[in-house]
């Protein structure tokens, strides 16, 4: 079992991605996944192809090129995949990145002080053995980051230009200007 782009066999399923249903006939992804009412086994989570091209571009780009079906929009999804692909976000999950504060509710895991809405604040990863076994992800003050560093303040301020989207130039000098 694998990935795979086939036509419905009924109008039962719905897309996974934007919750559309799936017309009986109509070309569709199948995203290989651990089905949760089957131990162990595999299924499939489906998805209109135009909709895979968003948000699954990787593997739909992977599947296109294994497959043996006619695609009649291979061309139009490959170009729309490649597109999704490049406009894709750096992972913003990955620490540590710097955004400004959407809110006034969180607090500096250093100093435990309020970052206040419009803040420039930085996501750190705080290592097991600091945390007591149990590594997790916060916010802290510019100034207050650097102690979860491991490595440079430099080090850090690189990591944070690759792992942050949406920043300027002025930003990323604000952060060096408190962080070095």
């Amino acid at each position: 079992m694998a990935h795979t782009i086939e036509p419905a066999r009924s109008s039962r399923a719905s897309c996974k991605t934007c919750k559309g249903k799936i017309e009986k006939g109509e070309l569709r992804f199948g995203e290989e996944a651990p089905n949760p009412f089957m131990d162990g086994e595999m299924g499939y989570r489906w998805h209109h192809l135009k909709c895979a091209a968003k948000k699954k571009s990787d593997i739909l780009l992977d599947t296109l090129d294994e497959i043996e079906i006619e695609v009649p929009e291979r061309e139009e999804l490959i170009a729309l995949a490649k597109k999704a692909a490049d406009e894709k976000p750096a992972p913003a999950q990955r620490s540590p990145f710097a955004e400004y504060a959407k809110t006034g509710r969180s607090s500096c895991i250093d100093c435990k002080e309020k970052i206040e809405k419009g803040d420039l604040r930085v996501n750190v990863y705080i290592e097991p053995e600091m945390e007591g076994g149990f590594g997790k992800k916060g916010f802290a003050h510019p100034n207050c980051s650097t102690k979860f560093s491991n490595g440079s303040p430099e080090d850090m301020i690189e990591e944070i230009r690759k792992n942050s989207t949406g920043l300027s130039e002025a930003d990323y000098e604000k952060l060096e200007a408190v962080m070095v």
